[in-house]
């Protein structure tokens, strides 16, 4: 078996990281004359340029990005294989995830996987709308890309947006439109898209990435267009459009996840009109080659378990 110098891959691993021979040198405590000397010795070794070096700014060449990659994981896969040998049954995940999911879903749910795997120690990234699925950035994602033919992915959940308010906005609705009774059952009535364009419209930039691109969506879906006359005003993430809902600012439109846990969500009222599928769907990915990681995997089964529960997906 022939092998690169092994005492130089630990140290291209820090260095690629970090972007930097000195941040490198103190992380491993060595001399930053150690570190170069590694480098050089891997770059001759490999016949490759690793990083492109101009005065203080320091770059991985595509060569070099691609071995960090793959040495990354490897790394990784020989630090867990060794603690498992050596009976550590802590499993240190870092896990990648929409700031919109984590706040409103999964940071509440935590306490529960702490109580039931205690040896899971879970680490939470906020992630981009497209993060990089790479061993550099997590260990794990939450994402609604299937872009990576060297990941897995598991489905947690198809998003679909709905019309929400507040509770007293939703007494003010109703005295509008006449409904000063409350009716349930099959009577109950169904707010039109004209009646709810009485009202001001709440938008979520990101989730079309255009303005109002939610809200001509929901007017789509039943064939209409935003009335010309509707008030809407813009936010850049769902979650000011729902704290906006909240202040009674008006009518929202929200998904499931945004509403299944937080006790708060009871000072919302879902409207009784339609929904509609933005096209997002969302997965749990790993990499495949680190499939039989026991953290990976108990942490996966357990946010398909929370999903199911929660009426994210069906069973």
């Amino acid at each position: 078996m022939k092998l690169p110098p092994l005492k130089a891959l630990p140290v291209f691993e820090a260095v690629g990281r970090l972007n930097s021979f000195s941040m490198a040198a103190q992380e491993l405590s060595v001399s930053q004359s150690a570190v170069s000397h590694q480098i050089k010795q891997l770059e001759t070794y490999l016949g490759e340029k690793l990083f492109w070096r101009s005065g203080r700014t320091l770059a991985l060449t595509d060569e070099g990005r691609l071995y960090l990659d793959a040495i990354s994981s490897s790394l990784l896969q020989i630090e867990r294989a060794s603690d498992q040998l050596l009976g550590h049954e802590e499993s240190r995940l870092r896990l990648s995830v929409f700031s919109s999911f984590a706040v409103r879903w999964l940071v509440p749910r935590l306490p529960d996987l702490q109580r039931l795997h205690p040896q899971v120690e879970l680490a939470l990234e906020m992630s981009s709308e497209n993060p990089v699925l790479s061993d550099r950035v997590a260990d794990c994602f939450i994402t609604i890309h299937r872009d990576s033919p060297a990941y897995s992915y598991e489905l947690l959940y198809v998003e679909r947006l709905f019309p929400v308010c507040s509770q007293d906005y939703w007494q003010r609705i109703r005295r509008e439109l006449g409904w000063e009774t409350e009716v349930t059952g099959r009577d109950k009535p169904v707010m039109t898209p004209d009646e709810i364009a009485r009202f001001p419209l709440l938008s979520t930039h990101s989730i079309y990435d255009k303005a109002a691109g939610d809200w001509e969506a929901w007017y789509q879906a039943e064939g209409e267009v935003i009335p010309t006359g509707a008030r809407v005003q813009h936010f850049s993430h769902m979650l000011l459009a729902l704290e906006a809902t909240r202040f009674h600012q008006g009518i929202a439109l929200t998904n499931d996840y945004m509403l299944s846990t937080r006790k708060d969500s009871e000072e919302f009222v879902r409207l009784p009109s339609h929904s509609v599928v933005t096209g997002d769907t969302f997965y749990f990915a790993w990499k495949t080659s680190r499939r039989q990681e026991r953290g990976i995997q108990i942490l996966r089964r357990w946010l398909v378990d929370e999903a199911i529960m929660g009426g994210l997906r069906g069973a």
